[in-house]
């Protein structure tokens, strides 16, 4: 099973350890990841711009040297635009390896308005009195002074409160960081995008799960037009945002492995919530 990460211009790490919990599904499996172009240890001095096509291209020659079509793609955030781009691509170039199905975990807006939408509501919860607070309770704590290692993690933490539920379960998502050449260049490369209109929703014809936080702020909405379009099945998981691996995992393993598991499933299952 190829798991992609998200950003872009991150890394997979932050994916663990709780995405390990793949491994068991279906009495095990095998779980490859990978450093996207420009990030992590796929970081280059290459000042060539990278676009959504370097991404698919990559994906592509990856799925090629470890044979695996036919397998499930699994895309988190970012990964799961990805794993829609490419799966796009593939329904109309063969010599592009065909994934078995799709799993996408609260996946990127599929529209540069749903993408507005998330840009402001993710700035509007940074900003609440909540995290306001814990600001003000890290700068009064002195932390920096006392242990800088400890002070960097606790900012990690509050730079990501907003994909957060309850803003102190961030503490046991493990830090990352964002190339941010990278982010601008292959959200640029996008234009102004629609998957929804544009038909590259439509030509996807894989059995595909998305699973979506009730309060994440990337719009619920996008990932229910997206069902609906796909005929995919849809889980929504309630008190839950952005990173359901952290704050909601037995209900996501358990979707994934129930997804899984009916290995016939087709893509005209009925989109469901829950």
């Amino acid at each position: 099973m190829l798991v992609l990460h998200g950003g872009p211009g991150a890394h997979h790490d932050y994916l663990l350890p709780q995405l390990l919990a793949l491994a068991e599904l279906q009495g095990g499996r095998q779980l490859l990841f990978y450093d996207q172009r420009g990030g992590g240890r796929s970081k280059s001095q290459d000042r060539e711009p990278i676009t959504w096509r370097t991404q698919v291209g990559d994906l592509g020659a990856i799925m090629r040297e470890f044979e695996i079509q036919g397998k499930p793609l699994v895309g988190y955030s970012w990964g799961g635009m990805l794993a829609l781009l490419y799966a796009a691509e593939a329904s109309r170039d063969a010599s592009l390896p065909k994934p078995e199905s799709l799993v996408l975990i609260d996946p990127a807006p599929i529209s540069r308005q749903y993408r507005g939408q998330f840009e402001q509501e993710f700035a509007r919860r940074q900003a609440s009195p909540e995290v306001e607070r814990l600001r003000a309770e890290l700068a009064e704590s002195h932390l920096r002074e006392r242990d800088l290692d400890a002070y960097r993690q606790r900012n990690f933490e509050l730079s990501v409160a907003g994909y957060f539920a309850d803003p102190r379960s961030a503490d046991d998502l493990t830090p990352f960081r964002v190339t941010a050449r990278v982010l601008q260049s292959v959200w640029d490369s996008m234009g102004n995008f629609d998957l929804a209109a544009d038909g590259r929703l439509a030509s996807i014809r894989l059995p595909t799960l998305i699973v979506h936080g009730r309060q994440d702020p990337i719009p619920l909405a996008s990932s229910q037009q997206a069902a609906e379009i796909m005929n995919a099945r849809l889980i929504v998981h309630e008190r839950c945002r952005h990173v359901p691996y952290v704050e909601q995992p037995v209900g996501l393993f358990a979707a994934i492995g129930a997804f899984l598991e009916n290995s016939r499933l087709e893509p005209s299952a009925k989109s469901r919530e829950s």
